[in-house]
């Protein structure tokens, strides 16, 4: 699983087409939104959170990864009771810093693809904590056991779902 440093010169920027860039964030909304009142234990992933960690580390370009999680977000804000914003600052902080590690970074492999997956999921689920109850006054509740065991299903799932997507690239 070693992480390794990237030059300039070795970085592989990748592109997607129109139809991958919309339909794969609509689905993992779809599949969000719907899917957990079927089964409890989809409540445990966050698709669209993974969405934006790929196309960002996959595009390596701050300003995109930034636009693409705060689209997504915003998106799925939309399909929640909850005030609108939360999903989209958390997930812009991922973007921006999921395509700005994309560039340091190698994260083709799937070691790699595993411990950014954790990181970010982290990062994410401390950002929205705190916007929740530090600006919005919700009355949340951290719980260390389910935080670390939806990060490491997350990672999974990502490992496997990244391996999908992969598919999809096309090279710039």
């Amino acid at each position: 699983m070693p992480i390794t440093y990237t030059s300039k010169e070795q970085i592989e920027v990748y592109r997607f087409s129109i139809p991958v860039t919309i339909a794969a964030p609509l689905l993992a909304l779809f599949l969000q939104a719907f899917l957990p009142l079927r089964m409890s234990w989809f409540s445990y992933l966050n698709l669209p959170l993974l969405m934006v960690i790929f196309f960002a580390v996959a595009r390596r370009n701050p300003v995109t990864g930034l636009l693409t999680g705060a689209a997504i977000g915003l998106l799925q804000d939309q399909l929640t009771q909850l005030p609108l914003g939360l999903s989209g600052i958390a997930n812009t902080l991922v973007g921006y810093g999921a395509s700005s590690l994309g560039v340091k970074l190698d994260v083709e492999n799937a070691g790699s693809r595993f411990l950014v997956t954790i990181f970010f999921y982290a990062l994410h689920e401390v950002v929205y904590f705190s916007v929740a109850r530090g600006l919005v006054r919700m009355n949340l509740h951290w719980s260390w056991p389910h935080e670390i065991g939806s990060a490491v299903v997350n990672a999974f799932v990502a490992v496997l779902l990244f391996q999908l997507m992969d598919r999809f690239k096309q090279r710039t």
